[in-house]
């Protein structure tokens, strides 16, 4: 590449999701000798917008609402403006619209970036069949899961040569153990001091299951009371979860943190992370956890459990197995050693296995080899 190839990430939206934390840190650690990286928004601009602006690259709002279909025009703008080289999709509405639009006007690389298993349990049924249509548009796709990629294999005729796994990676040197921080911790969240404190993080939707969450809370809270248990996220399921710990009674043992900007400031605070998801790609909230030491019971989900091993670095639980839960939950607050030793084997794991930077490479890799087979067509 005789200059920086242009590269521009398009998603959805800057709301709070993993996928938004992969396209941050994809940013901060592009390679800027070789890459030329932009981002865009389908519309609005979301918590992430100051991260995205943070890390000196051009970030875009195509549109000021998603019911406001400006995206389009001003993505065409864009494109046929700056000339880009590769247009990377992330989510949905950028794999739609983004990724044929980017064929149209003559991008020669699109990379789609799925980030989760959600197609097969989707009650949207037009989603695989959206999905399976837009893949023809794609150039390449980066799957964050080994399961993501056998199923676009399986289920949706993509060709194995043009699909590569590429795990989920986070700052291993942002998120580290801090356990000096703990008592500021507690107080900053007011979190009793001697409570053992259970986690559960991510948007307050149904792919997170919460629901089953609390139920587990109930559960463990009737063997162990000292328990306490807190949710760090905003979404659609918000009333009806508050209105179930009332009906649950534990609402007094159950607090909501609504949206967290600072996990690192929040993870010295926890004693345990509790996924109880019905589907996950590969979660950011996994490696977080991972890499901060705190312990993980989790539902036994694709990427998951490509990443964590049941007895070794975690407990996994059936997905939907509220007793399942509630027994692994209650082990580890019996069992102070065996935190310690799933926790301190986990963060071996990432730190090895799971960097933003290593992960990073690993798409430019992707970039690299597309741009090579593309070359008579990038400037």
């Amino acid at each position: 590449m005789s200059a920086r190839c242009r590269v521009l990430h398009v998603i959805d939206s800057l709301d709070l999701g993993g996928a938004q934390v992969v396209l941050w840190n994809l940013l901060r650690y592009a390679d800027r000798e070789r890459y030329e990286p932009e981002a865009a928004c389908m519309h609005g601009r979301g918590v992430f917008w100051e991260r995205l602006a943070a890390t000196g690259v051009p970030v875009h709002s195509l549109s000021p609402h998603r019911l406001v279909p400006l995206y389009v025009p001003a993505l065409a703008r864009l494109i046929l403006t700056r000339h880009y080289d590769i247009i990377h999709c992330h989510l949905l509405a950028a794999n739609l619209i983004a990724k044929p639009l980017a064929a149209l006007l003559g991008v020669p690389v699109r990379i789609n970036h799925d980030h989760c298993n959600d197609k097969p349990v989707d009650r949207r049924s037009w989603v695989v069949a959206a999905d399976r249509w837009t893949n023809r548009f794609s150039t390449h796709i980066c799957a964050v899961s080994e399961s993501t990629r056998r199923f676009l294999v399986t289920e949706e005729g993509v060709e194995e040569s043009r699909v590569t796994t590429v795990h989920n990676g986070i700052d291993v040197a942002l998120f580290q153990p801090r356990p000096e921080q703990r008592a500021e911790a507690r107080k900053r969240w007011a979190l009793p001091d001697s409570a053992f404190v259970i986690a559960g993080i991510g948007r307050l939707i149904y792919q997170k299951n919460f629901a089953l969450f609390l139920e587990v809370a109930a559960g463990v809270l009737k063997r162990h009371p000292h328990a306490f248990f807190v949710l760090a996220g905003t979404g659609e399921d918000e009333a009806s979860l508050r209105a179930q710990t009332q009906r649950l009674g534990i609402a007094e043992r159950v607090r909501f943190l609504g949206y967290v900007g600072e996990m690192t400031a929040l993870y010295p605070a926890l004693d345990l992370l509790l996924l109880t998801s019905r589907y996950e790609g590969l979660p950011i909230t996994i490696l977080e956890a991972m890499a901060t030491g705190i312990p993980i019971v989790a539902s036994q989900l694709d990427g998951v459990a490509e990443v964590l091993r049941d007895g070794e670095d975690s407990a996994l639980v059936t997905e939907g197995d509220g007793d399942g839960f509630v027994t692994h939950v209650g082990e580890l607050i019996q069992q102070p050693g065996l935190s310690r030793r799933y926790a301190d084997a986990a963060l071996t794991k990432v730190r090895a296995q799971h960097s933003a930077e290593g992960m990073t490479r690993a798409v430019e890799a992707v970039y690299a080899r597309c741009l090579q087979r593309e070359a008579p067509r990038v400037r």
